[in-house]
């Protein structure tokens, strides 16, 4: 028989998956959230699995968000690079792009990753990251931008690469920084959203993949199993549709919201934590 208790716990674990789900995609923090929830629900997730179970969902979404420019950047940058034919130059260099700015943060990541995980996973901190992020969301809410995927060089490359790096403090959105970056370096939106999204996919590749000993090696991983894969099913739902909403949005050039959002609730979770 199932008692009241185990039902709640299983709605707050679908709760978190929505959460993370809906703002994976959006430039307002889904790790932030979930530091925030899981405080405010007096859930513990020891170790990292419960993290990258719902990442795993968001990757698997966008995936087929943007299953079609994914296997055209491939096979066209297959194709330059072994036949050597020029129509194909710019995907080749749009996705050697992608590829620099993923060892950017790669490299960062490396680096401090701990270092964050043990000091700033905190809801005061994460409060304040959210204002950081609705203060540089609202300063591109009208920007418009010329470059095309054409456009771009291994600098921007390199400076989009070292904001989603800023990502790993949670607070600090990754989409946020990502889009942030791209637009104050004059790309289009269509193009800053299209990078921001492309670069997820090899980052979190490399994450998940990294990561698999941290859940094989986590006792709290096989008694968790059902609330986590609930999680998981949660977080690709939601963010599949929330992805699909925030492409429309931004196109129309309407960020603002969520710098609002994100002005909204940081100062209410600084206040919170201070009383």
């Amino acid at each position: 028989m199932i008692h009241a208790a185990e039902v709640i716990y299983l709605i707050k674990f679908l709760l978190l998956g929505i959460i993370q789900g809906i703002t994976e995609p959006l430039p307002i923090s889904s790790s932030g959230h979930l530091v925030i929830l899981k405080d405010i629900f007096g859930i513990i997730t020891p170790g990292l699995s419960f993290e990258i179970i719902t990442h795993l969902g968001s990757l698997i979404s966008i995936i087929i968000i943007y299953r079609k420019d994914i296997f055209s950047l491939l096979t066209e940058s297959l194709r330059y690079i072994f036949r050597r034919e020029n129509q194909y130059k710019n995907s080749f260099q749009f996705t050697f792009y992608i590829l620099v700015a993923t060892f950017i943060t790669g490299i960062i990541g490396l680096l401090v990753e701990q270092y964050i995980s043990e000091k700033l996973t905190k809801p005061l901190f994460a409060g304040i990251a959210l204002l950081i992020t609705g203060f540089f969301i609202w300063m591109i809410r009208n920007l418009q931008g010329e470059k095309s995927d054409r456009d771009l060089t291994i600098k921007d490359a390199m400076i989009v690469g070292l904001a989603q790096a800023t990502a790993l403090i949670p607070g600090i959105s990754r989409s946020g920084a990502t889009v942030v970056a791209a637009m104050l370096l004059g790309m289009k939106r269509e193009t800053a959203l299209r990078f921001s999204f492309l670069l997820f996919i090899p980052v979190s590749v490399g994450i998940n993949v990294l990561s698999l000993s941290e859940i094989i090696q986590d006792e709290h991983f096989i008694p968790n199993i059902i609330p986590y894969l609930l999680a998981f099913l949660a977080s690709l739902l939601a963010t599949y549709f929330a992805l699909k909403w925030f492409m429309n949005v931004m196109i129309k050039g309407k960020l603002i919201i969520f710098s609002i959002y994100c002005f909204i609730v940081g100062t209410a979770v600084i206040v919170y934590q201070l009383l």
